[in-house]
């Protein structure tokens, strides 16, 4: 296009300014190719004549539309030029608050100097899978960018970030790192991402300090290395330094500070293991103090300190090194307090020896004092033949501490940085890595020296490198798309690193002049004027010959050449080095001991690389300077940065004040042109920089089309057609595979003509509408005029009518009037009349009533006299029949004194009273015949003693008469005859022990004689007492015979009433023994709060197993249960006590557990006389009179016990009688109180019986046991009788005795024990019951005060109402407790029948299974098959299997089966099966096979869904049958909670033995898990197609128009190999949530479960697509919103054409919907911001702004949001307690809820399909 048309009149352009740069002007006249001057009007209405000239002065660039503004990628603008990438970062930085914007490749981040809440980790999962240009610009999308490439093309990235100090370049590194350890964390437990970013606070320590442009500044560079495996975690990294900044430790410029660790180190000096580093405060440090602030606002340096120290123990340094670092650090400090004075002459100092920082810096690091004292103020001068030691003057000493300063930092920042690569790398090979370069940016200051030349000098290699990688790209996009390829020009800047490091270029001759002895910058400024002077990127100032300036491809430099030698040299002196390696301390002599120079640069793992070579020997002439070591360095870094897809990201320093968002324009424009951003648009421009893909162009422009353009197919022959059509200039595009390619500015144009074909429309579109309204308001007109006359004329009719009306209404008023009147005197008279008749009547009727009064009180008199005749009479004779009572009475209780005074005399009494005595007799003489054995033995033993002292005595004499012969010493003989004396007197002692144990035998012989005659003639008269009583019974059985005939008919009468009370007792029994169990069972189940591990039988079953037991001990629990009744009953009442079942039970629990002792003492009793047949009939003893009688006494006792136990019976039957008739009773409170005393007279003799019958149950114990034992005794007297030399078997008799006797004695004191346990427990609830008895008595006692307060204080009225309020509410509370207790009685009904019917069903199978038994003796079928040819309604809804077929049953039913092969079947029909199964397991009361079939089961659904974790249909069907099996647990486990919905019939099936609550537990949390996954993989389905259906489709066609964006995607973000990203539209999510659905509903799972599921899903859809539209400028606009909105509602529509609207799904979706409401209200005016605020309650603030702030127009027919409508919403929403994160967390679940829902299938209804092949599975 010519000039003449793109300036015409209104077009805007830029014009430069000093200030801004450039200004905003728009044209006022058209202008005319050559004219002078261009008439402009600046934007504050000043008029402006702008000079053109063609060479001088060209014409002003062209701005971009309005709508171009903001743009997310500074290329896809139409004019790329300088000042439209200014305004454009400007407008994104401080309206919307975007801090990232794309610039081609190049990411440009301004640093906002302030923390923005857009680095979270739900950020960085929204980022994570995103091409590059699909979100907003962030550096995680270029981390992620970075992260795909190296995995989908297995190539090494390098993220190269730069820019100025204080631009965020530690930040944007720190982030990108942070990106890559949350994305590729590692796949085990070395958690080396945390390692990773724990080396960020050591390096910020030791090299980043406070500028004066930024507060954390790093001083050096540093190349990181992620290496990741081949599955793409992270498993090591290795970190390269560059160039520290070394001048800082002893120098700082004003306001700022040392590196970071020496406050920190200062701030933490107070702490103990800080003392010995003799530190103080940093104001008190020449090395910290230069800056004259010490302090940086809002940074604790002590925390920092922490948080190092922590960083550095997770690195693995241990606490010596760490110590020994700190001691380092503060050695320096010390160093630098160092006192040089100097001397009078001038030539030479000295330190004084009280200097006490000398003292700490040698104790610190481990030196010699008097060495570094001497060679701190001395040098030593080598030569050819002498050394020379030389006096230093005090400023060479002091540059020499300083050098020492800089280089033991610098040592010991190398040894960090080692020992963080080593704690960084890993033995795993590396795959690949991603580098991450935090270098500095392009300096210039108004100093410039040695550091600003490496550093420039490092930015200019990197942006040659950048300039060649931008250039290929381009080449490479434009040789995709087949566009002709023509050479672009660009700046390269070889020249200039030529003159830098070329042959005899600066750093050559740097190095030159450093090796000459006497080498001066001065003569290396000569020497650079004469060699370079030629070139044209180096400049000699004209007032300096000290200074030189390098043209940079950003700026000029002039750089002053005073230390450049120096710093070069970076000279040490060697004596002072060679101090600090003789160090005691082992980590201060390792910094100085020289290291090989690591040179490989490449290698199959991670290397640890020095950033620089370490320099050798400083007394070798050849030591490499640093300009040289910094060349090699860079070098290398340029060869890994070749090697490597590099990802540029440029930090920008908005303004040098540190303000938050403030944008300067001049240090914008002077950055971006350092940083190569410029060149990289000016690169673009130069070619094709717009370009758009075929169907976006189309869909932007086709309102530039004809209609019959449109209705061909081919889009890409249209756009062709059409551009041809609207560009003249074939070289304005070019038309590519894919994408159209414009020129600069041509999109605008476009634009341009896209407008005026709207505004024509608009204008259109007006005119109609105008014409429209006129006529709409002709016709309101019209129709107000004939409604007017209407009107009108109906009020004139209406008036007439009244008219009408009112005559009318005259007439009949009078008419009505005269009517009242005559009816009022009629009424009159008739009134007086019915008045006098009613008092008439009344008087008559008055004298009646009181005839008859009279009549009715003379009857009752007559009443009351004859009722008190009658009650005299009754009393008279009632009084009579009670003095009769009384006599007969009397003379029973005559009798039967006189009964018992016969029985007291008679022998039966005898032989009780003698029963002991004849025991003791028999002890007495064992006794006596022990003591007999042992004065025998002891006879014995003294005759033998006797004998062997008379040996010995003679043998001793000998031996003395032997030694006197011999010797003639007198010492051996004295000795001899002391023993001989003392074994006298020993004599002497035995002999007169030996009598008195004589005496005492024969006195306690005489006794026991004494004793044996006395009980012998008791013995003979119990005898003959025991004869005549023979004689008596023999006459008695004489006269029974004569009367037997009638007895024994009578006994046999009596025999069968006793079998038939029996039998009656008998059921009694049980089933009062069945409801005490039912009973315990619901206590159990109420105190019951947690399950023991595995299932536990139910107490249903114990009852019968109590009865067959044999053990004879007595129940500690029912011991005093007796005393317990009796006190229930005092505290129940009576009529409580009757209706309370266990209350009896107890007793009759205590009655047969005597009946069960009675039976087992009766068989010992039978197997002793057994056992004394045997020995009778064997040997005859002489003892065998005793044995029988004996035997008799104990028959007798069995028999005693026998009758006394019936009467037990027979009185707790007369109990239960009396207890019952009173109970249904309910006459009078005389009744009531014989009724307790019966009830409580009749209870304490029954405890008194029991307590009788625990003493004689231990008295015929122990006789049972001491009988046994005489037997014994018998048997071995005689045979001690026959072989009376044996022995030697008397002690193992004796032993086998007291053992009987000892386990006799156990067994008593056990009972005994027993008992006191019972009578403590029963003592301790009588206590507990008690105080709980007053604590009720006290509140009732406080209730009944405040009732009586409460109604002393009420009218009398409102007493009485009251009253029967609390009388109403006492009725109703004893109704509810009689309803309970009928509910508890019914339900106890039930559970026997049930019980009763089971019963009966076993006994019928137990005598089908016997049968079976016995026809086939080979492996049966199954011992239910001979029920086969039942009829259907006989089935019990149960499967029978075998053990071993549990595997083939699992692997069918859950391993092998699909879901589709039961689809035509019962919903969930693998789950009832199973349950079929544990019902049979249960019934047949097999716990194993309940516990392994369950167990089994669990573990196979694990299993196979471990197998299908991705299959959505499996894990649908899994997760309804785990359900469903949970609710059949549920269901059929008889608790009452479960069974309110069932059928009588499946009542009947719930499970009889066992409680399975623990595997109800299992299964619930297995469905959860099972809930988790089907969620995990819906998500994982669906989430794909969220963003691409929700946002980017056209649900409504034609409604979005494209917006010119153009960002180009470079061809490495986008998947080439499958043809790009898919696209999905609205209705494949539908259908796809459809499909999720149908599934769940064929597979039986809940509805409930099935809503939460949806709910789940409609959460993920709100969270993706909140956080996208979040994070995505393009979609946030009118159109969207009208979209997003319309897909909303389809969704709810889906939701409620599922019935799905009440699961809350929709709930969930009212943040987007509000979101898509937001993007389509009106942002202008202050109601608008008030319905916006009332509008958006279900959006934080935070992402109200973010929406505002991409709010983007589509066309310039819509404005933007302005800053002050945003600021008003902040204003209005700062009250709110928002969350501060900006998205919504997509990994959010709601907690999942699983309802019981019983099944209506009955289960013996259930068929198996044969399909399944479960043919080993049996119905029962």
């Amino acid at each position: 296009m010519s000039v003449n048309e793109l300036y015409t009149k209104f077009t805007r352009v830029w014009i430069p300014d000093p200030e801004d740069v450039w200004k905003a002007a728009e044209i006022v006249r058209d202008y005319k190719e050559g004219e002078p001057v261009l008439h402009l009007k600046l934007e504050d209405e000043t008029p402006l004549e702008y000079p053109v000239g063609p060479k001088s002065n060209p014409l002003p660039f062209l701005r971009n539309p309005d709508i171009l503004v903001g743009e997310n990628d500074l290329t896809a603008l139409s004019y790329l030029h300088e000042p439209a990438v200014l305004h454009n970062l400007r407008v994104r930085f401080l309206e919307s608050n975007h801090i990232y914007t794309y610039c081609g490749i190049v990411l440009v981040a301004i640093n906002p100097y302030e923390q923005l809440q857009i680095y979270g980790e739900e950020v960085i999962n929204a980022y994570s899978g995103q091409n590059m240009g699909d979100m907003d610009p962030h550096i995680f999308a270029v981390a992620e960018e970075a992260y795909k490439q190296m995995a989908r093309d297995e190539r090494n990235q390098s993220i190269i970030v730069s820019g100025e100090s204080g631009a965020g370049k530690t930040v944007s590194a720190k982030y990108a790192m942070r990106f890559f350890a949350t994305v590729g964390g590692s796949a085990n437990d070395t958690n080396v991402e945390e390692k990773v970013l724990a080396s960020s606070p050591i390096m910020e320590a030791i090299g980043n300090a406070k500028t004066t442009r930024n507060d954390n500044s790093s001083r050096f560079g540093k190349y990181i290395q992620i290496g990741f495996s081949r599955r793409y975690h992270i498993i090591g990294a290795n970190m390269r330094t560059y160039l520290l900044e070394k001048s800082r430790v002893v120098f700082q410029a004003e306001d700022e500070r040392n590196y970071h660790i020496f406050y920190q180190l200062c701030a933490s000096a107070s702490l103990p293991e800080f003392k010995e580093l003799s530190l103080t405060s940093a104001e008190d440090f020449t090395f910290t103090s230069l800056g004259e602030n010490i302090f940086i606002e809002g940074v604790n340096d002590a925390e920092d300190f922490k948080k190092t120290r922590e960083a550095f123990t997770l690195l693995g340094i241990k606490d010596s090194s760490q110590s020994s670092i700190f001691k380092v650090i503060a050695s320096i400090l010390h160093l630098g307090n160092i006192e040089i004075c100097p001397e009078r002459d001038g030539e030479s100092c000295h330190i004084s020896r009280d200097d006490v920082h000398l003292k700490h810096f040698c104790q610190l690091m481990g030196v010699e004092m008097q060495q570094m004292e001497h060679w701190l103020c001395h040098r030593k001068l080598v030569t050819a033949s002498e050394t020379y030691v030389k006096n230093m003057s005090s400023k060479q000493a002091t540059n020499a501490r300083n050098a020492l300063a800089k280089h033991i930092y610098a040592r010991m920042f190398d040894w960090i940085v080692e020992h963080i690569n080593k704690a960084l790398q890993t033995s795993t090979k590396q795959h690949s890595f991603i580098g991450v370069l935090d270098i500095y940016g392009f300096e210039t200051f108004e100093v410039n020296s040695f550091e600003q030349f490496c550093i420039n000098y490092a930015n200019e290699k990197l942006q040659q490198q950048f300039n060649s990688h931008v250039f290929k790209l381009e080449q490479e996009e434009y040789m995709k798309e087949q566009i002709p390829w023509t050479l672009i020009d660009f700046y390269d800047n070889q020249p200039c690193i030529d003159l830098i490091e070329a042959r005899l270029g600066i750093l050559d001759l740097l190095d030159e002049e450093c090796k000459v002895p006497k080498g001066t910058d001065q003569n290396w400024a000569q020497k650079l004027y004469k060699q370079n002077s030629s070139s044209a990127h180096f400049q000699k100032p004209r007032m300096s010959n000290t200074s030189f300036i390098i043209i940079h491809f950003a700026d000029k430099v002039e750089y002053q050449c005073e230390g450049f030698l120096e710093k070069n040299r970076d000279t040490v002196y060697e004596e002072q080095i060679n101090i600090l390696k003789a160090s005691q301390f082992q980590l201060v002599a390792d910094l100085f001991h020289e290291k090989e120079d690591v040179t490989s640069s490449k290698s199959s793992k991670i290397n640890v690389r020095a950033a620089k070579s370490t320099p050798k020997a400083p007394n070798k002439d050849h030591r490499k300077t640093v300009g040289h070591q910094f060349r090699a360095s860079l070098h290398l870094l340029m060869e890994t940065l070749n090697a490597t897809t590099p990802h540029y990201v440029r930090c920008i320093k908005p303004n040098d004040d540190k303000e938050a968002f403030s944008f300067d324009s001049r240090r914008a424009v002077q950055q971006l042109r350092a940083c190569g951003v410029l060149e990289t648009i000016r690169i673009s421009a130069a070619g094709y920089p717009s370009r758009w893909t075929y169907p976006d162009f189309f869909s932007r422009y086709r309102v530039l089309l004809k209609k019959s353009d449109m209705m061909l197919a081919d889009k890409k022959l249209v756009c062709k057609n059409l551009l041809e059509t609207l560009i003249k200039e074939p070289d304005m595009f070019q038309f590519g595979k894919t994408k159209i390619f414009f020129r600069a500015g041509q999109v605008a144009y476009l634009e341009k003509l896209r407008a005026d074909k709207f505004r024509s429309a608009c204008i259109k579109i007006q005119k109609t509408v105008r014409g429209w309204l006129q006529r709409v308001r002709y016709r309101k007109i019209r129709k107000s005029a004939i409604t007017l006359q209407r009107y009108g004329r109906g009020y004139l009719a209406r008036r007439y009518a009244d008219f009408l009306r009112q005559t009318r209404a005259a007439v009949i008023c009078q008419k009505q009037y005269r009517m009242v009147r005559d009816r009022r005197a009629y009424l009159r008279v008739r009134q007086a009349v019915v008045t006098i008749q009613a008092f008439t009547r009344g008087m008559f009727t008055r004298r009646i009533y009181q005839e008859f009064l009279l009549h009715h009180k003379a009857m009752i008199i007559q009443k009351s006299v004859r009722s008190w005749l009658q009650r005299k009479k009754f009393r008279r004779a009632r009084d009579a029949a009670i003095t009769i009572q009384c006599a007969y009475r009397r003379t029973l209780a005559k009798r039967q004194l006189k009964q018992l005074k016969i029985e007291a005399r008679s022998a039966e009494r005898l032989k009780k009273l003698n029963t002991g005595m004849e025991n003791k007799i028999v002890q007495l003489q064992r006794k006596m015949d022990d003591q007999s054995k042992e004065y025998k033995s002891q006879n014995e033993q003294l005759l033998l003693v006797n004998t062997t002292l008379g040996s010995e005595v003679n043998k001793l004499q000998k031996q003395l008469e032997q030694v006197r012969s011999q010797q003639s010493d007198g010492g051996q003989l004295t000795s001899l005859q002391e023993e001989l004396e003392r074994l006298r007197e020993e004599l002497q002692e035995a002999a007169s022990q030996r009598k008195r144990l004589e005496e005492e035998h024969s006195t306690e012989k005489m006794g026991l004689q004494q004793r044996v005659e006395e009980l012998e003639r008791e013995n003979s008269l119990l005898k003959s007492e025991k004869e005549e009583m023979n004689q008596r019974i023999l006459q008695h059985s004489k006269s029974f015979e004569e009367d037997g005939s009638s007895v024994s008919q009578k006994e046999a009468s009596l025999q069968k009433e006793l079998d038939q009370e029996r039998q009656r007792y008998q059921n009694l029994l049980k089933e009062f023994s069945r409801l005490e169990q039912r009973y315990d069972n619901l206590k159990e189940e109420v105190s019951l709060s947690k399950f023991q591990p595995g299932h536990r039988r139910n107490p249903s079953n114990q009852s019968s197993l109590e009865s067959d037991s044999n053990y004879p001990s007595i129940s500690t629990s029912e011991v005093g249960d007796t005393e317990d009744s009796i006190q229930l009953v005092e505290e129940m009442g009576v009529e409580k006590a009757a209706m309370d079942i266990s209350l009896f039970m107890k007793l009759q629990k205590r009655v047969r557990e005597l009946e069960q002792e009675r039976k087992r003492l009766q068989a010992n009793v039978d197997k002793m006389e057994e056992l004394a047949k045997r020995k009778g009939s064997e040997s005859r003893s002489p003892t065998s009179e005793q044995e029988t009688a004996d035997l008799a006494y104990n028959n007798l006792k069995r028999q005693e016990l026998e009758t006394e136990n019936k009467k037990l019976k027979n009185d707790l039957n007369e109990l239960r009688k009396a207890i019952s008739e009173r109970a249904s009773q309910n006459n009078s409170s005389n009744e009531l109180q014989d009724s307790y005393n019966l009830l409580l007279s009749q209870l304490k003799s029954a405890n008194e019986e029991l307590d009788a019958r625990k003493e004689e149950v231990l008295i015929l114990r122990t006789q049972i046991v001491s009988t046994a034992q005489l037997l014994e005794k018998n048997d071995h007297i005689q045979e001690s009788n026959d072989v009376p030399e044996l022995n030697d078997s008397k002690e193992p008799m004796d032993k086998e005795e007291a053992l009987k006797a000892y386990h006799g004695l156990c067994e008593s004191k056990k009972l005994l024990e027993a008992q006191l346990q019972t009578q403590s427990r029963q003592h301790k609830d009588e206590l507990e019951a008690l105080h709980t008895q007053i604590e009720l008595l006290r509140d009732d006692i406080e209730k009944k005060q405040e009732i009586l307060n409460y109604t002393s204080s009420l009218s009398p009225e409102a007493k009485v109402e009251y009253s029967v309020q609390q009388e109403i509410t006492r009725l109703t509370n004893d109704n509810l407790d009689l309803k309970e207790l009928v509910e508890k009685l019914e339900k106890n009904e039930r559970k026997l029948k049930k019980q009763l019917r089971i019963y009966m069903k076993k006994v019928q199978e137990l005598e089908a299974a016997q049968a079976a038994a016995q026809t086939t003796k080979s492996r049966p079928e199954l011992s239910r098959q001979v029920t086969v040819q039942r009829k259907e309604k006989d089935f019990e809804g149960m499967l029978e299997y075998y053990k071993e077929d549990e595997a083939l049953l699992l692997k069918t039913l859950i391993s092998d089966i699909r879901p589709n092969t039961v689809s035509a079947t019962v919903p969930c029909l693998p789950a009832y099966i199973l349950f079929m199964c544990i019902r049979h397991a249960d019934y047949i009361n097999d716990d194993q096979k309940v516990e392994s079939l369950l167990t089994s089961t669990i573990n196979a659904i694990k299993k196979v869904l471990k197998k299908n974790n991705d299959d959505f249909e499996m894990t649908s069907f899994w997760l309804a049958n785990t359900s469903r099996l949970l609710h059949c647990l549920k269901q059929y486990s008889g608790d009452e909670v479960f069974m309110t919905q069932n059928t009588a019939k499946q009542n009947e099936h719930c499970l009889k033995n066992f409680d399975l609550a623990e595997y109800r537990q299992v299964l619930s949390d297995l469905s959860i898990q099972i809930y988790q996954q089907l969620i995990k993989v819906a998500e994982g389905i669906i989430q794909p197609m969220i963003v691409s259906a929700m946002l980017e489709s056209e649900s409504i066609p034609s409604l979005a128009g494209v917006k010119p964006m153009g960002y180009r995607n470079r061809s490495s973000s986008m998947d080439t190999d499958a043809g790009g990203p898919s696209s999905y539209t609205l209705e494949a999510l539908i259908r796809q949530l459809g499909q999720f659905h149908s599934i769940m509903q064929d597979h039986g799972l809940d509805p409930e479960i099935v809503g939460q599921v949806v709910r789940q899903l409609f959460h993920c859809i709100n969270a993706v697509t909140l956080n996208n539209l979040l994070l995505r400028k393009d979609v946030c606009s009118w159109s969207n919103g009208m979209q997003l909105r319309y897909n909303t509602s389809q969704m709810e529509e889906w939701l409620r054409a599922n019935n799905l609207f009440q699961s809350k799904a929709a709930a969930t979706l009212e943040p987007i919907i509000q979101a898509a409401q937001l993007l389509q209200v009106k942002k202008k005016t202050t109601q608008d911001a008030e319905a916006i605020c009332s509008l958006c309650s279900g959006l934080s603030t935070q992402q109200i702004v973010k929406i505002l702030n991409l709010y983007t127009p589509l066309n310039e027919f819509e404005e933007r949001v302005t800053v002050s409508f945003i600021r008003n919403i902040q204003n209005r929403l700062q009250d709110r307690n928002d969350p501060p994160q900006l998205l919504v967390d997509t990994k959010q679940t709601f907690p999942v809820l699983f309802p019981y829902t019983p099944s209506a299938l009955s289960l013996e209804t259930l068929q198996i399909p044969a399909s399944l092949s479960l043919d080993f599975l049996v119905r029962v």
